[in-house]
C-alpha cells in the first residue's frame, strides 16, 4: 500500500463497504481504497466458513472492487473477535501508508465488530504530529440497524447516488444477501434519505470532521 488515494473506507467485513456506502464509491471516479478489517471466523482457532467459503468470499470482493471500481486490502482480524488495541496501530498505518483526504468510517450501532472499528478509527484519526491528518471524516449509516430497536444516527451530510448501481454492487456480494435486508429496503430507504436532501435518492453521513483549506 505505498501508492496514496483521495478516498479510503473502512470496513468491518467484506460487504459493509457496499450496505454503507456504495453509492459514494460508485460516485468517486478514481483513486479510491477499501480496508476490508477481516473475513474468517474461527471456532477453537479452528477457520469455519461463515455463509459461504472463505474462497467465495474473496471472489465477491474481486467482483464489487471490479465494479466499484477501487483497490483493496484484507486484513487478518477474525470476525466477531475484534479488539480495539490491536487496530488502532493497524488502522493508523492504512492511514499513513495511502494518506487520504477522506475515510468513511462505519456507525458502530449493534455489530459488536462494528463498534470496535468505530472506536479504533476515532483514535487513530485524533490530531497527531506524527500521523497523517485526514481533513474529512465521515461516518456512514447502514439501512438495516433501523430494523433493530432504537436507532440514534443523525446524518447531517448527503450524497445523491445511482440506487441501481448500489444494488447491483450488493447483489455481487450474493453469499450475503440476506431476507432481512433486501435490494427494496435498500431502494426505499435512499429514496427516503433522498427526499431530505431534495434528490430522487441518497446515501447519509454524519459529519466528524471537515476541513476547507482557504484556497477552497
Amino acid at each position: 500500500m505505498k501508492k496514496t488515494y483521495k478516498t479510503l473506507v473502512i470496513s468491518p467485513h467484506c460487504d459493509d463497504e457496499v450496505l454503507a456506502c456504495g453509492g459514494m464509491l460508485n460516485n468517486r471516479q478514481d483513486s479510491k481504497f477499501v480496508y476490508y478489517m477481516g473475513v474468517d471466523i474461527f471456532v477453537n482457532d479452528v477457520p469455519v466458513p461463515h455463509v459461504g467459503t472463505r474462497e467465495g468470499r474473496l471472489q465477491e470482493v474481486e467482483a464489487v472492487s471490479s465494479f466499484l471500481n477501487f483497490d483493496y486490502h484484507i486484513g487478518t482480524n477474525r470476525v466477531n473477535e475484534y479488539k480495539r488495541e490491536s487496530m488502532i496501530n493497524e488502522i493508523t498505518d492504512v492511514i499513513n501508508n495511502i494518506k487520504p483526504e477522506e475515510i468513511f468510517i462505519p456507525n458502530p450501532a449493534y455489530n459488536q465488530d462494528h463498534q470496535q472499528v468505530y472506536e479504533s478509527c476515532l483514535v487513530a484519526l485524533r490530531p497527531h504530529d506524527l500521523n497523517h491528518f485526514v481533513p474529512n471524516v465521515y461516518v456512514c449509516e447502514v439501512d438495516q440497524y433501523l430494523l433493530w430497536g432504537e436507532n440514534k444516527f443523525e446524518p447531517n451530510y448527503f450524497e445523491a447516488i445511482d440506487i441501481e448501481k448500489k444494488i447491483e454492487a450488493y447483489l455481487l456480494h450474493a453469499s450475503q444477501v440476506r431476507s432481512f435486508r433486501p435490494p427494496e429496503l435498500m431502494k426505499s430507504y435512499a429514496h427516503i434519505r433522498g427526499l431530505s436532501a431534495n434528490v430522487p435518492y441518497a446515501e447519509s453521513f454524519k459529519i466528524i470532521r471537515q476541513v476547507k483549506k482557504l484556497s477552497e
